[in-house]
């Protein structure tokens, strides 16, 4: 076996990369990156049924869009039939397995268990784990379809590709001492077995779709950052040794080990994963966030073309601090690219229909009416001008402008807002709520 370190993630093509698999592609990657090592990437598609190329070309976006980028691969299961029919040809030889009929199908190749053997591992996360052979029974190698079974698959790829470490779910503990058996007999190294306990939802039941989005394709769709869900994936289940929480790549990378991987399952947070979200979102470089949001705001149909670039990234910049998904800003920007302003009901029941909200709204249209270089600047005077005059607070005056041109209670910066919408949008929409 290789001195240095060899790694693999080696996910079935039959859905989507979910929350768990991501983990595990993670954990593999991190160790892999701490220990300047080998990721392998191997495709186990010998469910010729249930394996896509959709599948495929899914996880390996998801992968890419995490930023976990492999070294080796992608290989695929299902090109490498001979080299499994070999192996068990061998075994055959050997006396180590014998054909067996597959009523109504044709015949398999069978691994007879040796009896009276106790496999015992060391995890790398469990410690050490012990199974009786007499309670295994024998496995089948190649089925009837010429296809080999997980376990005869994955020990032949594993040996071959040099793995050192196999780092995977804890569902797969009962596979091991089948998987041990299978190396001794083919007379192959053994790796290293590190079991990450499974993810759990919030009500501390297996994480299911019925817990809401699981796969990396959906947090992807709905905005999430990659940089955040890097970040939330590495700590479900691992620990940097102190509280700290937000860390970028680099040094998740320089801060991984094996050993502080716990032994307990760990649970989904999605109120943590979003506040994650909108600490990334708001640290993110204004060039960045807007070709993050710009597919969202296409998406919804707005006519980009019509607005310099310049002012649509200083709206997104304004209203980064009240997006917590890059989906958010198509909703909090829709006063600016629809002339139709929606209007909440209630806001403008308390705000605008009144006799104080419409003299408001009337003494700023008329404050404004002169005003030529429309900028922040220039309207905080005049805006602060009518608040005094009426013996109002500024948000007396805020409040109802605010309703007014964006149809919400809430917002950027008044003056910003209205430099964004410039002077005729402004009058406009004044006017619409006052006449």
């Amino acid at each position: 076996m290789s001195d240095k370190i060899r790694v693999r993630f080696a996910p079935s093509p039959t859905g989507y990369l979910h929350i768990g698999g991501a983990r595990t592609a993670l954990y593999n990657f991190l160790f892999a990156r701490h220990h300047n090592g080998t990721l392998v990437l191997r495709i186990e598609d010998t469910d010729q049924v249930r394996s896509t190329d959709e599948s495929t070309k899914a996880i390996f976006e998801s992968l890419k869009w995490l930023g976990i980028n492999w070294d080796e691969g992608p290989f695929y299961q299902s090109q490498r039939k001979d080299i499994y029919n070999q192996h068990a040809q061998k075994l055959l030889d050997e006396g180590k397995a014998v054909y067996r009929e597959d009523p109504g199908k044709g015949k398999a190749i069978v691994f007879k268990m040796p009896l009276g053997r106790s496999f015992v591992f060391e995890d790398l996360i469990h410690g050490a784990i012990k199974f009786e052979s007499d309670l295994l029974g024998d496995q089948v190698l190649v089925k009837s379809d010429g296809f080999p079974t997980y376990n005869f698959a994955c020990v032949i790829d594993d040996s071959l590709m040099n793995i050192t470490h196999v780092i995977r779910g804890d569902d797969h503990i009962s596979n091991t001492p089948k998987q041990i058996a299978l190396y001794e007999a083919l007379g192959k190294p053994i790796p290293k077995f590190g079991h990450i306990p499974l993810i759990m939802g919030e009500d501390g039941s297996r994480l299911s779709k019925r817990h809401g989005h699981t796969s990396i394709g959906e947090y992807q769709e709905i905005g999430y950052l990659p940089e955040t869900v890097f970040n939330f994936l590495s700590l479900m289940g691992w620990s940097p040794g102190d509280d700290t929480e937000l860390m970028p790549k680099d040094e998740i990378i320089k801060r991984f080990t094996i050993e502080r991987v716990k032994d307990k399952p760990a649970q989904f947070n999605l109120k943590k994963l979003t506040w994650m979200n909108s600490h990334y979102l708001k640290h993110l470089p204004i060039e960045l966030l807007y070709q993050s949001t710009k597919p969202y705001l296409e998406k919804a149909g707005y006519a980009l073309t019509k607005v310099p670039e310049a002012k649509i990234m200083k709206l997104v910049d304004l209203y980064r601090e009240r997006i917590k998904v890059l989906s958010d800003i198509s909703e909090v920007t829709r006063f600016f690219f629809e002339d139709k302003v929606k209007y909440q009901a209630e806001a403008v029941d308390k705000f605008v229909k009144t006799a104080d909200g419409r003299q408001v709204l009337a003494m700023v249209r008329d404050g404004v009416l002169p005003v030529s270089e429309f900028n922040t600047a220039s309207l905080e005077p005049v805006l602060r001008q009518v608040a005094e005059s009426k013996g109002l607070k500024f948000q007396g005056v805020a409040q109802p402008l605010r309703v007014a041109l964006t149809g919400t209670t809430v917002s950027p910066g008044i003056f910003e807002v209205m430099e964004l919408l410039g002077k005729e949008r402004v009058l406009e929409r004044i006017n619409g709520c006052i006449l």
